[in-house]
């Protein structure tokens, strides 16, 4: 297929590099050209502008926010792009502009698909990421060969294009809980001169398995937070958008709260860039066993 990509963070060189060795073409869009190089080098045709993108088959987008997002994609690029072309949105964005965006695009006839990921780089990079995919059943048959390249699973989860974005939204504020129950567990423990590691092992041998607690929960007892595979700044900005999601509908989030205020104060101590589990370090410090 000939696909537009636009957005090269981790997530989406990844993605490119895997499209690329499955024999698509890519044209590739960034706002920092240089992160385009490398994937010059792997076959991507870089392009000058937002619009060579956002042309072909398909087009995605993996843009950081909803500032972003919006800078790029934008009135005058519907209006220039091709009509039928399915547009893939693989942010994770606010359920207002989910809905707004997916009106926009039916009015200029071009198909919106929905599609954020659960998954790090390290997943992207293996193409195993799993991607909740909402929007017309057709515009999603038409993409899915380029998702069974990406990704181990795609959920299919609707008409709706918002619906997959409040589905990544709700996962990431587990996520982020379960991170949180993490570091105040490592800070009680540490008050009475308990492991973090023996205790992992315990836990994670029986009530709770698989990748989170083992993984950020090893990262706590390590006090490992660099390289960063989710920044603490980027996990802030899904709590808030999952909080705001759930004012629109009149839905208390009292736990989202705490982790708003923990990651806060993680980004106000100059951590907004360390992996996610540096919520350890806010509890430990809370505690007042680390600085």
């Amino acid at each position: 297929m000939d696909i537009g990509f636009i957005g090269l963070g981790e997530m989406g060189a990844a993605i490119v590099g895997n499209l690329l060795e499955a024999g698509h073409t890519v044209r590739v869009w960034n706002r920092t050209a240089a992160k385009a190089q490398a994937l010059a080098r792997q076959g991507a045709r870089v392009v000058a502008t937002p619009a060579e993108a956002f042309s072909g088959d398909a087009a995605i987008s993996m843009l950081a926010d909803d500032a972003a997002l919006r800078e790029v994609i934008d009135a005058a690029l519907l209006e220039r792009a091709p009509r039928g072309l399915v547009h893939v949105n693989m942010a994770t964005i606010s359920v207002a502009l989910a809905q707004t965006l997916a009106q926009e695009h039916a009015a200029h006839g071009i198909q919106y698909v929905a599609a954020p990921v659960l998954g790090r780089p390290d997943a992207a990079q293996a193409a195993k990421l799993t991607i909740m995919a909402a929007g017309a059943s057709e515009a999603i048959d038409r993409v899915q060969p380029l998702f069974d390249v990406i990704g181990q699973k795609t959920w299919r989860v609707g008409a709706e294009p918002q619906h997959a974005n409040v589905m990544k939204l709700a996962a990431n504020f587990m996520l982020a809980s379960a991170v949180e129950s993490l570091g105040e567990a490592a800070a009680l423990l540490g008050g009475y001169g308990v492991a973090m590691r023996d205790f992992l092992d315990v836990v994670t041998g029986g009530p709770f398995p698989g990748p989170v607690y083992a993984g950020y929960g090893g990262m706590i007892a390590e006090g490992r937070y660099e390289p960063a595979l989710f920044k603490a700044r980027l996990g802030l900005k899904d709590v808030r958008l999952a909080l705001a999601a759930a004012d629109a509908v009149s839905t208390p989030l009292p736990v989202a709260s705490v982790l708003r205020d923990s990651l806060l104060e993680a980004v106000a101590n100059g951590d907004g860039e360390r992996d996610f589990a540096v919520l350890g370090k806010v509890a430990a410090r809370r505690a007042g066993r680390q600085g």
